[in-house]
Formats: structure tokens, sequence, C-alpha cells
């Protein structure tokens, strides 16, 4: 299996993939990085923070940009270089998220990509914005 190379990707190219955030799902990644913060893992302390309960953790909604890049555009091969991210809304459990990625930049040269990066929860609410750079596979 072999992603896109820079020839086989125009600007405007797009991709998704789409996922529901379970309590699972954040105990793991909790477990996995150590990041204990009871705003994600303890209901009661997490109700007297500012989102009145728990909340998924932005990197791991953030990690199905990756899925979007590593599998679908360009896809398997592709090097993740770098991504530049804003968390504009929290997600939490039961939230259905969308990530999605757009072509908005070429690099020939460089063998270089630019994406728009976007997680979208299930009422159409942008949770987080990016862009992301990658090097697709030649």
């Amino acid at each position: 299996m072999k992603g896109k190379t820079i020839k086989e990707i125009n600007l405007g190219d797009r991709a998704s993939f789409e996922k529901t955030i379970s309590e699972t799902d954040i105990y793991l990644f909790a477990g996995i990085t150590g990041d204990l913060n009871p705003a994600h893992i303890d209901q009661l302390e997490a109700e007297k923070g500012m989102f009145k309960g728990r909340i998924a953790h932005g990197i791991l909604v953030s990690g199905l940009i990756s899925t979007v890049l590593g599998m679908y555009l360009p896809g398997p091969g592709t090097i993740y270089l770098g991504q530049e991210l804003k968390f504009l809304a929290p997600v939490r459990i039961g939230d259905t998220i969308r990530a999605e990625a757009e072509v908005i930049e070429k690099i020939d040269e460089k063998n270089r990509i630019k994406l728009r990066t976007q997680c979208i929860n299930q009422d159409g609410k942008v949770v987080i914005d990016g862009i992301a750079t990658v090097m697709p596979p030649r």
C-alpha cells in the first residue's frame, strides 16, 4: 500500500476520517502519555472547572489528523513534518469528530505539501484548526 506522490496530488484535494470519542479512548491516552489531568479523567474535579465536566485531551483529538495524512492523503509512506494547531472548543465523551485535510500548497522542488487541517464535531463546530506540513512518498 502506497500513498499519493506529489505529482498525483493537486491543490484542493481533500480527505477525512471520523471517530466517536469514547471514555476508553481518553483513559487509554491518559495511561499511554501519563497526562492524568483531572479535566480528562476525574468527573467530580472536572465539574468544578471551566468545562463543567470531563473533556478529551486536545492532542488525542488532533491525532485523528494523523490518520487522515498517514492513511488517506497523501497516505501510507507520508512523513509528518510539522503541525500548527489551535484548540477552539472542547471535545466530550460521545462526540463524533471528523478530521479533515485539504491541500493548500505544493512545494514540488522539496517534495512537501501543506494542508489545512480541521477537526469538526457532530454539530458542525470546528474544535481544532491548523496547518500540517508533510512529505509525500516518492
